[in-house]
């Protein structure tokens, strides 16, 4: 990611120019204030206005900023234990945020399903496939609202709880991996005097928790049918939806336009989800595995 190299780069030059005795010690203040500064803007900025979002991807945008605070308030502060947990606060973030956008392009592969017993899917460009004709326009798109996920937990279950777990840890919920990546954050601050800094993470983290479990309800919500369950016509039928399915194989599979959609997952999909969301899950069982190695590496960059 772009504003991972930035991050690094800033550790390369922070650490640099700590070291460099000929800089004043005024200069390196004035780059620690804006450092500062721009964490304290970075939490502010991306947890109110993240609060009035309603697509799912520009909240994860507006949620990397506030994140990006975080990131910056560790390196800010540049001390030994502050630089080994921005190192672990990167991995962490680069984990659930990838595993985060697998999902959600997973769930868009299998949209249809959510829907399937009405008798056309519809996409927010308006672009329809027509079950009961077995007629497609294919101009599919991601998921793009945050209402589109609901009802995704009985139509996917598995998919949204990993979901529901990446959402909880970007929230900083113990015991996952993104309440241990915070928690060294505000450890580092409150031992170096950044109260003030420190009273702003946590209070930022408790707003941005809001949206996350927002999402979450959404997920966990039960789609409303409008139609009538004694009804037969509200019954969905085996036999056509087993048929339907074979179709869009092989209509799309077929086809050669650029956007068509597949219904199925691959497996290395699938394996980098069911992996990334086992790490994030149990990181707490076995902490040291990736820990001794952020403390190795953040030694060599600090010292060497």
């Amino acid at each position: 990611m772009p504003k991972i190299s930035i991050i690094i780069l800033l550790l390369e030059l922070n650490t640099q120019l700590n070291i460099d005795l000929i800089l004043e010690n005024n200069v390196i203040n004035i780059i620690k204030y804006l450092l500062l500064i721009s964490s304290l803007l970075s939490l502010l900025l991306g947890t109110i206005v993240g609060l009035a979002q309603i697509k799912i991807k520009r909240l994860l945008a507006y949620s990397t900023i506030s994140h990006v605070g975080f990131i910056l308030l560790a390196l800010a502060i540049s001390t030994e234990q502050s630089i080994e947990s921005l190192i672990f606060y990167i991995i962490q973030y680069t984990i659930t945020n990838l595993n985060t956008f697998l999902i959600i392009i997973a769930l868009s592969y299998i949209f249809y399903n959510s829907i399937i017993n009405n008798q056309i899917i519809k996409e927010n460009d308006n672009s329809i496939l027509d079950i009961e004709n077995n007629n497609k326009i294919i101009n599919f798109s991601d998921i793009n609202y945050i209402s589109e996920f609901k009802g995704q937990f009985s139509i996917n279950p598995l998919l949204s709880l990993s979901l529901s777990i990446c959402l909880f840890s970007m929230a900083g919920i113990p015991p996952l991996i993104g309440f241990f990546s915070k928690q060294f954050v505000l450890l580092s601050a409150i031992q170096n005097g950044y109260y003030f800094m420190a009273f702003i993470a946590i209070f930022v983290s408790v707003i941005s928790a809001s949206y996350y479990l927002k999402i979450i309800k959404v997920i966990h919500t039960p789609e409303l049918d409008n139609t009538n369950p004694n009804s037969k016509d509200s019954q969905p039928n085996n036999s056509n939806i087993k048929e339907l399915n074979e179709n869009l194989n092989l209509n799309y599979e077929a086809s050669d336009a650029p956007h068509a959609l597949h219904p199925l997952l691959t497996n290395i999909h699938s394996f980098i989800i069911s992996l990334l969301t086992t790490i994030i899950l149990l990181f707490v069982l076995k902490p040291y595995i990736i820990l001794s190695s952020i403390r190795i590496l953040s030694l060599s960059i600090f010292y060497f």
